[in-house]
């Protein structure tokens, strides 16, 4: 057991480095000799965690990820909000997240422009890694309009409305560098707040 915790603990410690790498060098030139180094170790130890850069990368945004739909669960189940409180308070959560997460949203939007040049499709990548968030957010508009908490709305419309708030954001911080996303935040609870009956 003593092991296993070890190791996550390593894996952690090797990621915050890596994410320093990641921003110094953007992600196409981050290599994984220059991990290593950051890290203090040598790349044989380092493929012991993690089998490339990419790997490294993913497994970042996938704790990000992880911890967001944690807290998302939190407030969905909360019985004592009511709809409109729980979708305000989904997305000013991801909101201070992403404040919080602001290098690791810069590499990746590195990383997707860097994908766009290798003649990827990006928003393939984006649509696969946001689509448990994107059903959250219309379980909760379809929670709201059948308790007769919100309008009756095209969910799909809605869905896409309260995820351009999400896009908006991530402008917002990695883009614009916004220190903060308070305006925002105030017009995100202005317009939920349309919805409600």
């Amino acid at each position: 057991m003593a092991v296993v915790v070890e190791h996550e603990k390593r894996r952690k410690k090797i990621l915050e480095k890596a994410l320093a790498v990641f921003m110094d060098d953007g992600f196409e030139n981050a290599t994984f000799q220059k991990i290593a180094d950051r890290c203090g170790i040598t790349r044989t130890i380092l493929y012991l965690y993690f089998k490339n850069k990419k790997e490294i990368f993913m497994y970042s945004i996938k704790q990000m990820l992880i911890n967001v739909e944690e807290n998302i669960n939190s407030i969905r189940t909360d019985k004592s909000l009511n709809s409109v409180e729980k979708i305000t308070k989904v997305l000013l959560n991801i909101f201070k997240r992403f404040e919080h997460d602001r290098q690791l949203l810069s590499v990746v939007l590195d990383y997707l422009l860097y994908l766009s040049k290798d003649g990827v499709d990006p928003d393939v990548r984006v649509r696969r890694r946001t689509v448990r968030l994107r059903h959250i957010l219309a379980s909760l508009v379809i929670e709201g309009v059948r308790s007769g908490e919100l309008k009756k709305v095209s969910i799909k419309t809605a869905d896409d409305y309260l995820y351009s708030f999400i896009e908006s954001a991530l402008y917002q911080i990695v883009v614009l560098k916004r220190k903060n996303l308070n305006e925002l935040k105030e017009t995100v609870v202005y317009a939920i707040k349309q919805f409600a009956v």
